[in-house]
């Protein structure tokens, strides 16, 4: 999503605060491909913003001031002394504008949704093609605000995304390795073992780097992950569970409505898990130059049901290319904590 690479990985010191009550503390402030993170100075994660959903509250006065969209009670100050996380972010929030669908052309674009409602009302499956209409114009950074949003909810039934310093980098270089672009993050609860959200978010449970010693278990899932919602829209998932109403919603307002978020995260929290279709996965699994055997025993342990992953591994005879170092692993595994 980020159109100027150079500042991705930019870090910085800064003054946050949740809400206007709320003395301001000390964080660190990282940039990421698709949010802005405030970190505590012992490594807690205290909030994540979406890039395509950030304000900043005056102008180019120092020091800079930056709040979501949605909610200018809660700030972030960069000292005039964070020039380059400053200057990196304002472009960033330059280029993410000059995206967004012109307003004269949305209006067009609403107006002829509404006309459509109106003459197709009756029709048993308006509720599919309104889901597949909005899919189709939905920007990418909308998808990203979306994805942001309802990683929230999911994480407030999970627990906090794991985050520590030195794991911020492993983890980082193995969402790098299975996919162009999105993140991979590891929450420290819930029953499943992965899932994907929109605008290629990719949420790992814990046990995925703790229960294995070999990095090519969490880089299989996170894999799997990315195909399944290269081949199936995660936004079109979303839609199809909030109902038409959320989807007019979306379409009229540009946000779906937090309940129906709420809803589809607690529905991903309960989802059986998703038999691996080989077919699919195998040709994914040999682009990146990764086993499918390790994945397919940590999906089945006796191997029966993943065993077309096994035999037909593309790389069970040359090995991996290195998904991270020995250290960037052993990094990764404490991101939880203990």
């Amino acid at each position: 999503m980020t159109a100027l690479t150079q500042f991705t990985r930019l870090e910085a010191t800064g003054l946050w605060r949740p809400d206007a009550d709320t003395q301001r503390r000390e964080v660190i402030v990282s940039l990421g491909d698709a949010t802005l993170t405030m970190t505590s100075t012992r490594g807690d994660v205290l909030a994540h913003w979406s890039l395509g959903a950030i304000t900043r509250a005056n102008g180019t006065q120092l020091p800079a001031i930056y709040h979501p969209d949605t909610d200018d009670e809660e700030t972030l100050e960069l000292g005039a002394n964070e020039t380059e996380m400053i200057e990196g972010l304002d472009k960033l929030l330059r280029a993410i504008e000059r995206r967004r669908p012109h307003p004269g052309k949305l209006r067009f674009l609403l107006s002829g949704s509404i006309a459509a409602v109106v003459v197709l009302a009756a029709v048993l499956w308006l509720p599919d093609a309104m889901a597949r209409y909005a899919t189709n114009v939905v920007p990418t950074v909308k998808r990203a605000e979306i994805g942001s949003r309802l990683l929230s909810h999911v994480t407030r039934l999970t627990g906090q995304a794991c985050s520590t310093p030195d794991a911020q980098g492993p983890l980082r270089r193995l969402s790098q390795r299975v996919q162009t672009s999105g993140s991979v993050v590891i929450v420290p609860d819930g029953a499943f073992t992965s899932i994907h959200l929109p605008g290629r978010i990719i949420v790992l449970n814990r046990k995925v780097v703790e229960d294995y010693e070999d990095p090519d278990v969490a880089a299989g899932f996170a894999l799997a992950e990315a195909t399944r919602a290269s081949n199936t829209d995660p936004l079109g998932d979303v839609l199809d569970e909030a109902g038409l109403i959320a989807t007019l919603k979306l379409l009229t307002t540009g946000a779906l409505p937090d309940s129906a978020l709420s809803r589809y995260a607690e529905t991903l929290m309960t989802r059986p898990a998703q038999t691996p279709d080989a077919d699919r996965l195998l040709p994914a699994f040999a682009k990146a130059e990764l086993r499918s055997t390790p994945f397919a025993y940590a999906v089945d342990i006796t191997g029966e049901s993943t065993l077309p992953l096994i035999e037909a591994d593309p790389h069970g005879e040359n090995g991996s290319r290195m998904v991270l170092t020995d250290a960037d692993w052993v990094r990764l595994q404490g991101i939880c904590g203990n």
